[in-house]
């Protein structure tokens, strides 16, 4: 029968994601709108931001924090255009946007001392393989393929080159050490629900060390720079930022990060994204047609949750069979206000993606479930005609 209740808010995206419990427009009533991001209060606004971020991730003194832009993507190719080319790099992916780093380094950088380390959807690479003497990129979280790695202890804390890490649907949400991490990138719509278009920029001493003495013998945008004479610009790491900010965004990032405060903190973000990812979890076990991407429990994530087909019938079907069914599945689940936006990435394999980090609540999330299993016995009683 189809369930009684729905979840209070069906917003299971994975970007944008859900806003923090309880917020409302009324939120961004303290936007400073029609003033200069250079203005004094609208430097104070960046830099409680950037302070903000520090003291939610207990980001270590020496570590610099910016606001960048484009996003995590823009955040991203800022470090590896500025830093990589001084030594060797292993390249890790496991999914669609690590993927993309790869392309960058091998068809856009053209470094020809890249090693490409792969595994396939629901999985990770052999993170013994990974080589130290080298810079390493790689992302902790697979957005698009619900597999994050199990911890940084394969970081060694002797390493030569910087570890760069791509950390958007981890930061908040998974307990990064930070002496492992040399360069970390994120951005706002991620676990902490706010707008897009912002990245999120975390600089090492080492990893400032290297923009300050290596030379890339490459063009770099204007928005990649971030030394000028051979030195850092500290501005901006104090709120001085490259481009015109949105100020509105600014303001909700301020909320979500205070929410994040008076939430109890870093912890209890985990915890709550933890949680969400117990009551999947255990609904799988019961479950005769879902099943988790990521196999090994060890490497499953716990804010983008990814869904394959178990169901014989179902696996029985061509590939496009299988996509469009997770398409109708997504669509039924829509049309019933159940849940949005919900179908796996386009280029992993067909099934569900639930997003599950620390604005969902644990109880939408337990509501969810009766859906899942109602949709996809409609859907499938439509495919094969009973």
């Amino acid at each position: 029968m189809k369930p009684a209740r729905r979840p209070s808010n069906p917003l299971f995206s994975s970007g944008p994601c859900a806003k923090r419990p309880g917020w409302s427009l009324e939120a961004l009533e303290g936007a400073l709108l029609g003033r200069s991001h250079r203005s004094k209060p609208g430097k104070a606004k960046l830099r409680e931001v950037i302070d903000l971020t520090r003291a939610v991730l207990a980001i270590p003194g020496d570590y610099r924090i910016g606001i960048v832009p484009a996003s995590d993507t823009g955040a991203v190719e800022m470090a590896l255009w500025s830093m990589l080319g001084a030594r060797g790099v292993d390249m890790l992916a496991w999914e669609s946007f690590g993927k993309e780093w790869v392309t960058d380094v091998t068809k856009q950088l053209k470094l020809a001392n890249a090693r490409i380390l792969t595994a396939s959807y629901g999985e990770l690479p052999d993170l013994t393989q990974v080589d130290f003497s080298h810079d390493v990129v790689f992302t902790w979280n697979g957005t698009t393929s619900g597999v994050r790695v199990p911890n940084a202890d394969w970081i060694p804390d002797d390493r030569q080159g910087l570890s760069i890490c791509d950390a958007t649907s981890a930061a908040f949400a998974m307990d990064i050490p930070w002496h492992k991490i040399d360069v970390a990138t994120w951005s706002w719509q991620k676990v902490l629900g706010g707008e897009a278009a912002h990245g999120m920029l975390v600089l090492s001493p080492r990893a400032v060390e290297r923009l300050e003495s290596f030379q890339p013998d490459r063009p770099l945008p204007k928005i990649f720079r971030l030394t000028k004479g051979g030195k850092l610009i500290d501005g901006i790491f104090e709120g001085d930022t490259i481009n015109t900010p949105s100020m509105l965004c600014v303001e909700d990032a301020i909320d979500s990060l205070r929410w994040a405060l008076s939430a109890g903190g870093l912890p209890n973000l985990i915890r709550r994204s933890e949680q969400n990812l117990r009551i999947v979890a255990e609904w799988v076990e019961t479950s005769d047609w879902a099943g988790f991407l990521a196999t090994d429990p060890a490497i499953r994530s716990c804010t983008a949750i990814c869904l394959r087909f178990t169901d014989p019938e179902v696996t029985g079907l061509s590939p496009a069979a299988q996509a469009d069914f997770a398409k109708n599945l997504a669509a039924l689940l829509e049309k019933e206000e159940a849940a949005f936006d919900v179908g796996s990435y386009r280029d992993a394999p067909p099934g569900l993606r639930l997003w599950a980090g620390a604005t969902v609540e644990n109880d939408d999330m337990e509501a969810l479930l009766p859906w899942l299993d109602w949709a996809f016995g409609q859907v499938k009683a439509e495919v094969f005609k009973r």
